[in-house]
C-alpha cells in the first residue's frame, strides 16, 4: 500500500500539479506541504516575468511562483526519478518511449528542438510541459498551469 500512495504523490497531474501540490496555492501553502526551501532564488532585470522560484534539490523539486499571478504556485520543475505521468515513471523511459506515451494518452502536438550539444526538449504546449533529453535520457520535466485560449490562467480546482 506504501508504493501505491508514493506513486500517487509523485504523479504528475497535467494543468493540476503533483501530489497535493496543486497550481495556484500560495507560497506558504507550499511551505507547509514541502517545508523551508533549500534555495529561494529572484528573477533578474533580464527576465521576462517576475518570478520568485524555490528550488528543493534534495528532492529534486523546483517551484515557480510568478508576482503577475500573486505569487500562486504556477510551474514546477521536476528532476526526480520516482515521478510518474500517466503512471509510468518517465524518467526511466527513452525519448521515443515518452513520445510514445503521450500518443498513446491522445497528446499529439509535440514540438521537438535540439538546444544545445546533446540536448533535446520535447514540448506539449497546449498541456503546458517540457521534457529535456540528454543524449536519449530524461533530465527534466518543466510544467505548468494550464490557460484558455485567451492566455487566461486555468487555476485548477482543490479535489
Amino acid at each position: 500500500m506504501e508504493q501505491d500512495r508514493e506513486q500517487l504523490d509523485n504523479e504528475i497531474k497535467l494543468g493540476y500539479g503533483i501530489g497535493d501540490l496543486r497550481f495556484g496555492l500560495s507560497m506558504d501553502e507550499v511551505e507547509d506541504i514541502m517545508g523551508e526551501p533549500e534555495e529561494v532564488e529572484e528573477s533578474t532585470d533580464e527576465d521576462e516575468f517576475e518570478h520568485k522560484a524555490w528550488n528543493y534539490w534534495d528532492s529534486g523539486f523546483s517551484f515557480y511562483f510568478d508576482k503577475e499571478d500573486d505569487y500562486r504556485l504556477s510551474c514546477i520543475e521536476i528532476a526526480n526519478p520516482n515521478v510518474t505521468l500517466f503512471g509510468k515513471k518517465i524518467f526511466e523511459m527513452s525519448l521515443p518511449e515518452v513520445e510514445a506515451l503521450f500518443r498513446q494518452n491522445g497528446v499529439q502536438n509535440v514540438e521537438k528542438e535540439k538546444i544545445e550539444n546533446n540536448v533535446t526538449c520535447l514540448s506539449y504546449e497546449r498541456e503546458m510541459i517540457d521534457l529535456y533529453f540528454e543524449d536519449g535520457k530524461l533530465l527534466a520535466v518543466n510544467f505548468g498551469v494550464h490557460m484558455d485560449d485567451n492566455l487566461e490562467v486555468l487555476w485548477p480546482q482543490a479535489k
